[in-house]
């Protein structure tokens, strides 16, 4: 954007970056956390990106920059639900978002608040927080907390004025650092002079340390050195003038603030960005701590102390020997750029560790080969980093010396290409988590989006095509990313092609291609999908069985490190592995519900007085097939309602089902009392002993006179939709469930359907939900079916099948439905029904 809207955009940026940072901060204290950051929207559909973060160095937080909002997480939670998630600890972050703990495995617990904003969240605030053994509640302040998220909504929505991309975050988040826990003043502060001009400029953290406010400090040398040290300003304007001629002080002022305390000042030449040479310091403020600091000065291990951002603010000398780097090349600047072998996915856990959990860890690392460090150090270093709320501080010892060995030792790697190291770089942990991800995936589909979802974003990928084997030919399965139409050609090729997807199966060796260019020399004449962009190939075998191939597709030209090669085969494995049990379990799925379509009715008796229609919805989960059924049946001169449950899903509950039906419909055909029928077929159940239980109700309908009886075992009551509107749940006596209780008694109750009527039977699973009362699913339902019955009454009032489905569209368009949905619906006709 150009011009003023340009600048306008540019200062939304800065006063959106403020809301965030003083929403954060503000969050901490509320829940009592050391991290905290929020989640906005993103310009992509379905994707948040971290906004803000605070009290974590950002690249040790980068797996979780970007989240799309359909993942197993408690911040995707929070967005789609639009309500709060508390985890109190590590054990239940395990039991309830098992992908989050895999990537974070440490002892802490967390808040998610989802940020309002109109029709759907803005985005969410997070905080994570010490672990407790219990409930957080009475730990936070909730209050606080919504009113924290609310107001950072109004702001937002404010903030847009008209433009909703001023509230979508692109980029990268901002890392601020969270307030000291201590009132003491701030331990450490830059600042730069010119020794043309004598200009200073001062960080925030420096006004604090000094005990200043706005304007009390204006900026040039002299004011610089009065408040540092009034009574020793002139060794340090002595100081400055020295190092900008090149001549920086030997080792660190020690001097005395105002008030006797102790203060240290550092300083060092450095060129300036825009030209000319600045003076640039450290004005440390150790406070009580200043002997331990002096002592820390004299200890022969390395000590290094980091602030909650990773910036390295103390180094004694014996650190600075260790690591080969002079104390000015360390201090005040981030850890992986001061020391980039101390840093990358083998140790960047444990830092993540170090400043999300209490106890110390302990690992060692080999230092780069070149190194200056003191004699007789060794390459290997122990480092042992003990956390704190607001530093950490480590220890660096030769390994020669530590009697007992820490954590496995990793040889560290030196990342000469940053751009590269951002897409190659894969977490150690994508394996545990792809693992647990698919534990939830049970058909080739599922798999396959879990595949997407996981595997892709980890490794940088853009493209993903998987192929399974079928009578030695291989058939597409699931593709993303390709041009439309380019993976025809490749369907259903047998495994004597000549091709990378076939000979990385036959041979069981994965392919890496590190461009276009490379693959078509090894595979002349092969079509590709674009001029460069790497690609591997990745056998699909579980147990000594080929399942198929997996392709993985990149934009770019890149390579694949030993580590990336070795990853991606075993995530190969475990795809292969969730393909064959995805296979069985189709070939099972299909087999019961064959079965459980052959159990159910293909047609209801029928009666010339009487209209009944019936649903039958499986659940999501599992096979997609249960217990549930109802049925009508001729008895006598009437007719037979019936609905039942079986408890469970799967083979066995389908099969106690049918057999329960059978047990009915024998009593019914005899036009025996709905008393005796209960009872019958709970003695039946109870003889088969199927180690399952049903609940069940009959109704005997006489349809001349439209005088009913009823008896019920533990199943919901009717509802009963009168001619002229009024809808009620009937009071209908009950006994409990059918295989309980041998002696078990099932009282009848008489009732009147009025012609018109409509009669309503069903199973819990069309009213219960997760964490809400059934009684408010019933409650819904009866509100529905007065409202469809209403709308039925208008067509003629001779469209009850159009009622069902009315009552069942919710149930039908669920995405996640936990349980089988049954429902059958009876109405006495004044005229005679025409039965398809």
């Amino acid at each position: 954007m150009a011009g003023s809207g340009g600048e306008h955009r540019v200062r939304t940026r800065a006063r959106l970056a403020a809301l965030l940072a003083d929403t954060s901060t503000g969050a901490l204290g509320a829940a009592g956390g050391r991290v905290a950051g929020v989640y906005l929207r993103s310009g992509t559909p379905g994707l948040l990106r971290l906004a803000v973060l605070a009290g974590l160095p950002g690249p040790l937080f980068r797996p979780w920059w970007r989240l799309h909002v359909d993942r197993p997480f408690p911040v995707a939670d929070a967005y789609r639900l639009g309500i709060p998630v508390v985890l109190a600890n590590a054990a239940e972050t395990v039991r309830r978002y098992p992908q989050f703990a895999a990537g974070l495995p440490f002892p802490f617990g967390s808040v998610h608040v989802p940020v309002p904003g109109g029709s759907e969240p803005l985005g969410v605030l997070t905080v994570l927080r010490p672990a407790v053994s219990d409930t957080v509640d009475e730990l936070l302040d909730r209050e606080l907390l919504t009113r924290l998220a609310e107001g950072l909504g109004a702001e937002l929505l404010a903030l847009a004025d008209g433009d909703p991309g001023a509230v979508l975050w692109d980029g990268e988040p901002l890392c601020i650092r969270p307030p000291a826990r201590r009132p003491a003043r701030a331990a450490v502060a830059w600042f730069g002079w010119d020794p043309v001009t004598c200009e200073v400029r001062a960080d925030d953290r420096l006004y604090t340390l000094l005990g200043l406010g706005p304007g009390g400090f204006d900026g040039t040398d002299t004011a610089l050195a009065e408040a540092v040290a009034p009574y020793e300003a002139h060794l340090i304007l002595a100081a400055l003038r020295a190092t900008a001629a090149g001549k920086p002080p030997s080792a660190p002022l020690r001097l005395r603030a105002r008030d006797g305390t102790p203060r240290q000042l550092d300083m060092w030449p450095a060129a300036e960005d825009r030209g000319g040479e600045w003076v640039v310091g450290v004005v440390f403020d150790p406070g009580p701590s200043a002997s331990a600091d002096g002592a820390a000065d004299l200890l022969p291990q390395g000590v290094l102390c980091l602030d909650r951002l990773g910036l390295i603010v103390y180094v004694n000398e014996a650190a600075a020997r260790l690591t080969g780097r002079e104390r000015e090349r360390l201090l005040g600047r981030p850890l992986w750029e001061a020391l980039p072998w101390l840093t990358g996915p083998s140790y960047d856990d444990h830092l993540r560790g170090a400043l999300l959990a209490p106890d110390p860890v302990h690992f060692h690392v080999r230092r780069p080969a070149g190194e200056r460090v003191e004699p007789g150090a060794g390459d290997w270093l122990a480092v042992s980093v003990h956390p704190g709320e607001d530093l950490l501080t480590c220890t660096l010892v030769p390994a020669s010396r530590v009697d007992t060995p820490v954590e496995p030792v990793v040889e560290a790697h030196v990342v000469e290409d940053t751009a590269a190291a951002g897409q190659s770089l894969a977490p150690v942990y994508r394996p545990i988590a792809l693992a647990i991800a698919l534990t939830d995936a049970v058909t080739a589909e599922q798999v396959s989006a879990v595949v997407v979802r996981e595997l892709l974003p980890a490794f940088g990928g853009r493209r993903l095509a998987i192929y399974l084997l079928q009578e030695r030919h291989l058939y597409l399965a699931w593709e993303t990313g390709f041009p439309q139409g380019f993976l025809g050609p490749f369907e259903g090729v047998g495994l004597d092609a000549h091709l990378p997807g076939v000979e990385c199966l036959t041979t069981g060796r994965p392919l890496f291609f590190e461009s276009m260019q490379q693959m078509a020399a090894a595979y002349p004449g092969m079509p590709l999908d674009a001029d460069e962009g790497a690609r591997a190939f990745l056998p699909l075998i579980a147990s000594g069985r080929p399942v198929g191939s997996c392709i993985l597709g990149f934009d770019g030209s890149r390579g694949f490190s030993t580590e990336e090669r070795t990853v991606l085969t075993a995530l190969a494995g475990l795809i292969a592995h969730a393909m064959e049990r995805a296979r069985r379990y189709d070939s099972e799925a299909a087999l019961a519900r064959g079965l459980q379509q052959a159990l159910l009715p293909r047609r209801l008796s029928a009666h010339p007085q009487v209209e009944t229609a019936g649903r039958y919805l499986p659940g999501t989960q599992g096979m997609d097939v249960g217990g549930d059924w109802y049925d009508v049946v001729e008895a006598g001169d009437g007719l037979a309602l019936v609905i039942g449950d079986v408890q469970g899903h799967g083979v066995q509950a389908a099969a106690t089902m049918g057999q329960l039906r059978s047990a009915v419909r024998a009593f019914a055909l005899g036009d025996r009392p709905p008393d005796e029928v209960m009872s019958g077929t709970n003695h039946l159940l109870i003889d088969l002993d199927p180690g399952q239980f049903a609940s069940c109700c009959y109704l005997r309908l006489d349809p001349t006179t439209g005088r009913a009886r009823v008896a019920r075992a533990g199943h919901p009551p009717p509802l009963l939709r009168c001619p002229e509107g009024r809808t009620r749940l009937l009071d209908v006596p009950g006994g409990v469930v059918l295989g309980v209780d041998p002696q078990a008694r099932y009282p009848v109750a008489e009732l009147l359907l009025e012609p018109d009527a409509i009669l309503a039977l069903y199973t819990d699973g069309l009213v219960e939900r997760p964490g809400a009362d059934i009684d408010d699913g019933i409650e819904a339902l009866r509100l529905a079916l007065a409202r469809a019955g209403a709308a039925a009454g208008r067509r003629g009032g001779r469209s009850l099948a159009g009622v069902a489905d009315r009552l069942t569209a919710t149930a039908r368009h669920a995405t996640d439905r936990p349980d089988d949905v049954a429902l059958l619906l009876a109405a006495r006709r004044s005229t005679p029904v025409r039965h398809p």
